[in-house]
């Protein structure tokens, strides 16, 4: 077996199709209803980030509206799968996947164990989904 160096694989497409999900999600909630998203994200986990200091709207609009063009991105790689797209899309992930991992490993003082734990396996989730997409596929001889 030999790496491809031109074509984008499953686990590549299920790993972006992964984090057009989570855009669409996160950044729906935080950016049309940001109140909603800054008392109760992510509802089943615990309270995260209402726990961690007062609610700034433009902050709040601010991610959500980043997961938004992150997601548009991603459907645009979806409709129009290449290595390329897969690649820079992987590195972006990957980027804010390490420095969001980062700092909140950092900032957990204001979280019980169960939710520092969730947190902090939801973020490596993330940052998976965007090292997957940087992970060349196989192909036989």
């Amino acid at each position: 077996m030999s790496i491809s160096p031109t074509r984008t694989t499953t686990h590549q497409y299920a790993a972006l199709a992964g984090t057009v999900i989570l855009s669409a999600v996160l950044g729906v909630w935080a950016y049309f209803l940001p109140q909603a998203f800054f008392d109760h994200f992510p509802i089943v986990l615990g309270e995260w980030v209402s726990t961690d200091g007062p609610f700034n709207e433009h902050l709040v609009r601010d991610h959500g509206a980043m997961y938004l063009a992150l997601g548009a991105a991603g459907v645009y790689g979806l409709v129009r799968p290449s290595l390329p797209v897969y690649r820079v899309l992987g590195i972006v992930w990957s980027v804010f996947g390490v420095l969001h991992f980062a700092y909140h490993v950092g900032h957990l003082d204001h979280l019980g164990p169960v939710e520092a734990t969730a947190q902090l396996i939801a973020l490596v989730v993330a940052l998976g989904l965007g090292i997957a997409m940087l992970i060349p596929g196989r192909r036989q001889r």
